[in-house]
């Protein structure tokens, strides 16, 4: 259904393609999971990670550029239904992502979640 992938540009190849997302109700134990419809685009920061919410299941997520193994992953008041922003104050870096939700019947909100990068 939605998945997240890394292209090689200069050979026109997929270098990785995993799902994003989940829906609960979906799961059944020995089947892969899905993914979700897909709402907004992803981020890469200079040290390689790729930042995206964008699914319908309320989180965020932080994969690894190179592999795309996951990395971390947190809860959100709602849908992210916008491509994340990176920022930076005092030399810390920083995560902010608009959190509406609303489509296709999920919850609505109106918030802004912010994360600092290790």
């Amino acid at each position: 259904m939605g998945t997240i992938n890394s292209h090689r540009l200069n050979c026109a190849k997929i270098k990785w393609q995993i799902p994003l997302g989940n829906f609960d109700s979906l799961n059944i134990p020995g089947h892969p999971i899905t993914g979700t419809p897909n709402y907004g685009g992803p981020i890469v920061t200079k040290g390689g990670l790729v930042i995206i919410a964008a699914t319908a299941d309320n989180k965020i997520r932080v994969f690894d550029k190179d592999t795309g193994e996951k990395l971390w992953a947190a809860d959100l008041p709602t849908s992210g239904v916008a491509t994340p922003a990176t920022y930076s104050v005092n030399g810390k870096q920083y995560i902010v992502i608009a959190c509406g939700g609303g489509r296709e019947g999920a919850k609505s909100g109106d918030s802004y979640v912010a994360f600092a990068l290790p």
